[in-house]
């Protein structure tokens, strides 16, 4: 059986999950849905398995991934699963999000099973990374997770999470503000005297929201605040309030230059 798993990362977590999977599962092709992102068409995918791996924000999901499941018919597939990775709690609040806007979208067609997996965290702007021996065990017991995930979706095992009424409620406390000022949020960034003008910024931002003038990163308004451009920088130029002095994290198994192929597909 063919699957299709369709991926957004910022700092390479989901990506990581992604390809486990993928290994794991075979026969499977991975699509970043940032390289979808332009085409406002319905998205019909060629695969009688398929999933989403997304990462969790503000205990719900990035826009772009809510805009891209609005235009998936799932109509002709036989197994339909999500992996949400996130850095604390709250999977089970994206993955019923996601269920919502398919069962609403263009095929009417839901989820057969959702999971979560947790990750180091990537959100600098309210927090530092973890000291390198906890990231280590944090990917040790998601490789493990995806273990379990895998063999599951082999096995079209039709799982979905319980209904958290903490997860719901903070969903509906935070996502909506969230997702209101989720573009413009990239006036908090800047980068200072230490930006070398080297373009990763703007190579690795999945939505293309970032151009150098005069030598220096300006942003475009159409931000995901995936922190790609603030952790990846490799003069940590880029700054926003607090996170000057914290550590920047990607996934350790993710390159550079896999993120920067993102939205090019």
């Amino acid at each position: 059986m063919k699957t299709l798993i369709y991926y957004f990362t910022g700092t390479g977590n989901s990506l990581a999950v992604a390809q486990g999977l993928c290994s794991r599962i075979g026969d499977c092709e991975l699509v970043p849905l940032a390289s979808l992102a332009k085409n406002a068409a319905p998205i019909i995918p060629d695969a009688a398995r398929v999933g989403i791996v997304s990462p969790l924000y503000f205990f719900g999901l990035p826009a772009i991934v809510a805009e891209f499941a609005s235009r998936l018919d799932l109509s002709r597939t036989t197994y339909v699963f999500s992996v949400i990775t996130m850095g604390g709690s709250g999977g089970s609040a994206a993955i019923r999000q996601l269920e919502g806007i398919l069962v609403n979208g263009s095929g009417k067609r839901g989820l057969d099973a959702g999971f979560s997996v947790r990750m180091p965290g990537n959100y600098i702007l309210m927090y530092d990374s973890l000291g390198q021996e906890r990231i280590e065990r944090t990917i040790q017991a998601a490789d493990r997770r995806v273990d379990e995930i895998a063999e599951k979706v082999k096995g079209g095992v039709r799982q979905m999470p319980g209904w958290s009424p903490f997860a719901s409620l903070v969903h509906h406390l935070m996502y909506p503000r969230f997702v209101r000022g989720v573009h413009d949020a990239d006036r908090k960034f800047a980068a200072d005297d230490r930006c070398t003008s080297c373009n990763t910024c703007v190579d690795v931002c999945p939505v293309g929201n970032i151009r150098l003038e005069n030598g220096r990163p300006a942003w475009l308004h159409h931000c995901e605040q995936c922190m790609a451009c603030i952790q990846l920088c490799p003069t940590n130029a880029i700054q926003a309030k607090k996170t000057e002095g914290r550590k920047r994290y990607h996934h350790p198994g993710i390159g550079v230059t896999l993120l920067k192929a993102q939205g090019k597909r």
